[in-house]
């Protein structure tokens, strides 16, 4: 196989995989900043809470649950909290504390917590967000995201992989004609070895 025939194949996959990872690499480095300066860029905490009547087919369910420590939630409350308060817990332990039943529902940039109460056929959701800033930073830890985000991040790294190495394959073959290639090349992989070695210290 030629040269030319190395090019093409190389330069279709480099510009491919930096089409596919274009928004995400992007999204990645923001976050990246925003993550190195998290304690200049925060913010203050705002709540919002929500009522709803318990129904009776979800009370029974909530009676039925052992009156103290950890228990899995029963799926009728489940159901029910997804169309009342947007909220998936199917697979969220609930905590039994006599008459309360508390839930705590995680989510990027803040988090949640269902109080339902058995004696007044009562729930309470309570939402704390952090603001965008804390959001992002937790979608670029995968923090909270779902199982979705997870193959998202995991197809986005390899897209980058993809993107690396294809340029790297290019520096390789065009280097000849561009003396600083392997310099600047060089200086990108000593500069994070040697930061590590000299100043960041365990």
């Amino acid at each position: 196989m030629t040269r030319a025939f190395w090019l093409r194949q190389l330069h279709s996959w480099h510009w491919i995989s930096a089409a596919l990872s274009l928004t995400g690499m992007l999204l990645f480095a923001v976050t990246g900043l925003t993550l190195n300066h998290a304690a200049s860029l925060s913010a203050s905490p705002s709540r919002q809470e929500r009522q709803a009547e318990v129904p009776a087919r979800v009370q029974a369910a909530l009676q039925a649950l052992p009156e103290g420590g950890d228990t899995p939630v029963p799926p009728a409350l489940a159901r029910w909290a997804a169309d009342a308060f947007a909220i998936d817990i199917a697979s969220l332990p609930a905590e039994v504390d006599g008459d309360a039943v508390f839930i705590t529902v995680p989510r990027p940039g803040g988090e949640g917590t269902l109080r339902l109460d058995r004696a007044t056929a009562s729930a309470r959701y309570t939402a704390t967000s952090r603001g965008w800033v804390a959001y992002f930073n937790d979608l670029h830890k995968g923090r909270n995201a779902g199982q979705v985000w997870f193959w998202f991040i995991d197809g986005m790294a390899a897209s980058c992989i993809v993107f690396t190495l294809t340029g790297f394959a290019l520096l390789w073959m065009h280097g000849r004609a561009r003396p600083f290639t392997w310099p600047l090349t060089g200086l990108s992989l000593l500069a994070p070895v040697l930061i590590a070695l000299l100043f960041v210290h365990g």
